[in-house]
């Protein structure tokens, strides 16, 4: 049990509105759910949540301890009572989640509970398959990262020995990741590879396209195919063969190809009357395919999962 002793500026505030500000890891709905229970108590007795504190008033609350820790990335997953993970495949060593336009990866600095990994997390509690008070250090993680404005397939590693063969193949590059853009303008020709040097810019979180290779610069390749054309504007679908920061974003944009709604490397401007969220890109499509054993993942080679077919290809292209 916890006690705090309303003082002068506390005054005046609503009783769930002064324990969400001094309790910040407990969700809203458990905050009402406890103030009905009586788990949270003004003066030792069951309260209203709207009732105004008084200097000199009491609050006990008779809930778990983790909530009282200092909010962080690794425990904001106690503030979500309601998971949001879009599952496309799991089992017992990863899941692959569909993280949507909008979410972030991590937190971007500033402590957000709203995140993919913050929600797996909370997810894989909640269900039972991770308790942090048994590990020593080990925390669920994300093996790969995509944009916050970019949608699609996301791995999660729900133990130490996934995490280290997942990074081991992405670094071997034996997973392959197909994306989906939509772009500007006709590609000439329809298909081949974007070829070039990537250099970034970590201040800006820009990076910039050179056709020569300079200090600090890396090798970026990207191969597309046209799928569709409409309206001024092409579907194409991409494979990293190389993965950089904003590769495809950047490549496209350097041959004249800006993604439509990208207004870091083009311009946010779209087709008359349609909305999309973030620029038109999606991470759609994933493949393992190991060339070299992958330990208790070996059932993984071969194998390939599709995310949902993203918003904007409907919208543009009028495909579903």
């Amino acid at each position: 049990m916890k006690e705090f002793t309303i003082n002068r500026n506390d005054a005046g505030q609503r009783l769930d509105r002064f324990v969400g500000k001094a309790v910040p890891l407990l969700p809203e709905s458990l905050l009402q759910k406890y103030i009905r229970l009586k788990r949270i108590k003004l003066n030792g007795r069951g309260s209203k949540r709207d009732v105004r504190l008084n200097e000199g008033d009491t609050i006990q609350l008779y809930i778990n301890d983790e909530f009282f820790e200092k909010p962080s990335e690794d425990n904001a997953y106690l503030k979500i009572n309601t998971p949001k993970v879009d599952i496309i495949y799991e089992d017992e060593n990863i899941l692959l989640a569909d993280k949507k336009p909008g979410v972030l990866c991590h937190s971007a600095g500033e402590w957000d509970y709203n995140t993919l990994i913050s929600n797996i997390k909370a997810y894989l509690y909640k269900s039972g398959q991770w308790d942090p008070r048994s590990e020593n250090s080990f925390v669920p993680a994300l093996c790969n990262r995509i944009d916050r404005n970019t949608g699609g397939i996301v791995i999660a590693a729900k133990n130490a020995a996934a995490l280290r063969v997942m990074d081991e193949k992405i670094r071997a590059r034996e997973i392959d990741k197909i994306y989906l853009a939509a772009v500007w303008g006709s590609m000439t020709p329809p298909s081949g590879e974007l070829r070039g040097f990537i250099f970034k810019d970590a201040k800006l979180n820009r990076v910039y396209v050179r056709d020569y290779q300079e200090k600090g610069s890396r090798t970026a390749i990207t191969r597309y195919r046209t799928l569709r054309l409409k309206n001024g504007l092409s579907l194409v679908e991409c494979e990293l063969l190389t993965g950089r920061t904003h590769q495809i974003r950047a490549q496209f944009a350097a041959a004249g190809h800006p993604l439509v709604g990208d207004g870091k490397y083009g311009s946010r401007k779209l087709p008359q009357g349609l909305q999309i969220p973030g620029q038109a890109l999606c991470s759609y499509k994933l493949r393992f395919s190991f060339k070299t054993g992958a330990g208790g993942l070996d059932y993984l080679a071969g194998r390939e999962f599709t995310a949902s077919m993203p918003e904007f290809v409907e919208k543009l292209f009028d495909l579903t």
